[in-house]
């Protein structure tokens, strides 16, 4: 079995001025605060969420 490829998701902005859905997913993507990183299996799931707040965060592969 392949091992699932990973993705790092970093915060690069604040989410105290944004809609509530996009607090929400970031908060589900384990995330709070800028600067904070959290690395995920990448599944079409986590893409989705990381498409709906892709102006809030940075992602990167992992090795």
């Amino acid at each position: 079995m392949a091992a699932q490829k990973k993705i790092k998701i970093t915060q690069t902005k604040s989410i105290i001025h944004t809609l509530r859905s996009h607090k929400a997913t970031i908060e589900a993507l384990g995330l709070g605060r800028p600067n904070y990183s959290v690395v995920h299996n990448d599944t079409p799931q986590i893409r989705g969420m990381i498409n709906l707040v892709r102006h809030l965060v940075v992602v990167e592969d992992v090795k």
